[in-house]
């Protein structure tokens, strides 16, 4: 699914794990950041980061250092 923003369409994605409730998050990867945000609610805000942070947050979630 793509959306404008800022002048940019984004390539959102979910993970292939997703429920089909709807309850998770997509992402775009852009060059300089990365944008996450509800997919029930594509039209809402969403967060942006720098590479570096969403690194650091992945690997944070994959160490079990933030539960669910």
């Amino acid at each position: 699914m793509l959306a404008a923003s800022h002048g940019h369409v984004l390539p959102w994605r979910k993970s292939s794990r997703s429920s089909s409730n709807g309850a998770c998050v997509e992402v775009a990867a852009m060059p300089r950041s990365v944008h996450v945000r509800d997919s029930k609610d594509p039209d809402g805000p969403m967060l942006t980061v720098g590479h570096e942070a969403w690194t650091h947050l992945i690997g944070v979630v994959s160490d079990g250092r933030i539960a669910r």
